[in-house]
């Protein structure tokens, strides 16, 4: 059917069209449209901005360009456009999955020819002071090459795909060749869920070979997303307790609330020694987590699959003696990998959350107002041990979120503690049980040495009270 031109005289808040238009020096090829209209509605007087985008080079298939939930981040990074015009190959999305960095694009040399149909697709009121200029932007990031590995579906993640991708690094003045393995949601393609560092298989010639070319294994002695760091440096705040229980021959216990590809407990069972517990909502992440991420079940790492609060609630009152119907969590037949709330037993020296609650209409924001409930909070104190920390990603959407999250936390824990990220985006909010105390000095304390040689000194240096 075709389009009546009028259409795209107004803005429509929320409004999405595709459609396919023939390329202008490739007649048997058609070009791919998305025309996406800001959710934000401007005001009356405002002048509408448009601006175009050219899809990058063998990237078409990407949820980033092919979804609208993928146009719907990309327009809302940038705030100021009314409209944003995406224009690709249109190609099947099950086209090869290998994507290769180019350095040109066909389309430098289409923005002339195609300015007719950039004019057409605005809206009537951005020509009152003449024929107008569209700006082109330009999607850039560090990818140079990238490799899906799979795709499949999570009954609450939804659509995810792992892949393997080299990015650019520089060491000084020096590059260096980084390989990451990344998991993203289909529902926020432009947000990467969890992402570790992988090196090649030990082979000949392996260290000069590169995606698509080697085996690559997970690092898991390494933690590269970039809040992550900080909640590990939140446990410099209870080092002494920590090591008074290795020192008693136990070893330190963590809940990881959130679990994704399972980097975090992975490292801290590898780096630290930990023993812990991981909260995941969905089986299928935690088969993938499994699978291609290095999170291997056993006596040290366990997973209880259910939602965080309803977990949370039961292991409270398991810690406090209540007796509780069947919890319903079961093991995997090929291990002991799922646990029962009833398997895991005494109190933890460290809670870690890591939840989020995003889609691509209202952005990122973490955590969850749900799971930041005075009932939520209470149930947090009370598997803790008494110098127990509650360490929580914090992603707040405005002032107001992250004033009343610290108000919450206040009214439950003794002290808080912020750490910045330092990306514009992270901050890390630490709870504690106590008043941090010292019975053990810092240079006999082994595990805030090792601590140290883990983690940057710097994340641990920046908390503060607050």
């Amino acid at each position: 059917m075709a389009l009546d031109p009028a259409t795209f005289e107004t803005l429509t808040p929320s409004r999405f069209i595709t459609f396919t238009f023939p390329h202008p020096s490739s007649p048997n090829s058609l070009l791919r449209v998305a025309v996406f209209d800001s959710p934000i509605q401007s005001q009356p007087d405002d002048s509408p901005r448009v601006a175009a985008m050219f899809v990058p080079e063998h990237r078409d298939s990407d949820w980033i360009f092919s979804t609208e939930s993928g146009h719907l981040q990309l327009l809302l990074s940038s705030p100021t456009i009314s409209r944003l015009i995406l224009i690709g190959k249109n190609q099947p999305i099950n086209t090869p999955s290998i994507y290769r960095r180019s350095i040109s694009n066909d389309f430098n040399s289409l923005e002339v020819s195609l300015k007719p149909l950039l004019l057409a697709l605005s809206p009537k009121s951005l020509f009152k002071n003449g024929i107008p200029e569209i700006p082109i932007l330009r999607y850039e990031n560090n990818v140079i090459c990238s490799v899906v590995l799979e795709q499949c579906v999570g009954s609450f993640a939804g659509e995810m795909l792992v892949e393997d991708v080299e990015i650019e690094s520089e060491v000084g003045e020096c590059s260096k060749r980084e390989f990451r393995r990344r998991l993203r949601f289909k529902r926020m393609p432009n947000l990467i869920q969890t992402e570790i560092r992988i090196v090649p298989e030990v082979g000949f010639g392996s260290a000069s070979l590169g995606i698509g070319e080697v085996e690559f294994r997970p690092d898991i002695q390494v933690l590269v997303h970039p809040y992550l760091p900080p909640i590990v440096a939140s446990l410099s705040l209870v080092p002494h307790c920590i090591e008074t229980r290795i020192r008693g021959g136990f070893k330190p216990k963590a809940l990881c609330v959130g679990v994704g590809g399972g980097a975090l407990l992975a490292f801290l069972r590898a780096q630290l020694g930990f023993e812990v517990v991981g909260i995941e909502a969905d089986e299928e992440v935690l088969r993938v987590a499994r699978q291609y991420f290095g999170l291997l079940g056993n006596d040290s790492i366990r997973v209880i699959v259910g939602d965080a609060i309803n977990v949370m609630e039961k292991l409270a009152y398991h810690s406090n003696g209540d007796n509780l119907d069947s919890f319903g969590v079961h093991e995997e037949n090929n291990g002991s990998y799922l646990y029962d709330v009833f398997d895991v037993n005494n109190k933890f020296d460290a809670i870690m959350v890591d939840l989020d609650s995003s889609d691509a209409k209202n952005g990122t924001s973490a955590p969850p107002l749900e799971f930041v409930r005075k009932n939520v909070l209470l149930a947090a104190k009370v598997v803790l041990c008494d110098f127990g920390i509650l360490a929580i990603n914090v992603i707040p959407p405005n002032r107001s979120f992250y004033d009343k999250l610290i108000h919450d936390f206040r009214e439950v824990f003794h002290e808080l503690y912020e750490i910045d990220v330092g990306n514009g985006e992270n901050f890390v909010l630490v709870a504690t049980m106590s008043p941090t105390m010292s019975s053990i000095s810092d240079s006999e304390n082994s595990f805030l040495t090792r601590l140290r040689m883990v983690i940057s000194g710097a994340y641990m240096d920046s908390i503060r009270k607050i």
